[in-house]
């Protein structure tokens, strides 16, 4: 991004097409590339190299965190080097980041500090206050 000048971030509606048995497609809350699109084309080619997924209401329970489980695995399967989990009803205001290849044992982050995409985004972390705060 700005400080490396490579790669760009977007946020949610952007799609990335992937091929994998089970998925064709992505569509993360927040991602993060290294590779320049493909100019007018709805879908970006590949996974991407970073990504972050915030909860919503149906994202709690057995079945969804095996659901959330299986699309970290497709996810890493088809690319992506870091995931962010970001929980916005833990009361720690938690961010688990998942990097690959050790996928099954994520870094969890609290309000107070920050949270890295490295290697995926070099130089660059994200305070976790500033992801739960809100004008109040």
């Amino acid at each position: 991004m700005k400080r490396t000048r490579r790669g760009r971030a977007d946020g949610d509606n952007k799609d990335f097409r992937v091929n994998l048995p089970n998925r064709e497609s992505f569509s993360p809350d927040a991602a993060a590339y290294n590779t320049d699109p493909t100019p007018g084309m709805k879908f970006l080619e590949g996974a991407p190299d970073f990504t972050a997924e915030v909860r919503s209401e149906g994202d709690y329970g057995p079945a969804a965190e095996q659901a959330q489980a299986e699309k970290r695995r497709d996810y890493f399967a088809a690319g992506t080097q870091v995931l962010w989990d970001v929980d916005l009803l833990d009361p720690d205001a938690v961010v688990r980041v998942y990097h690959a290849p050790d996928s099954d044992n994520p870094t969890s982050y609290r309000r107070g500090q920050n949270a890295e995409p490295e290697p995926a985004i070099p130089v660059w972390n994200l305070a976790v206050d500033d992801l739960f705060d809100t004008n109040e």
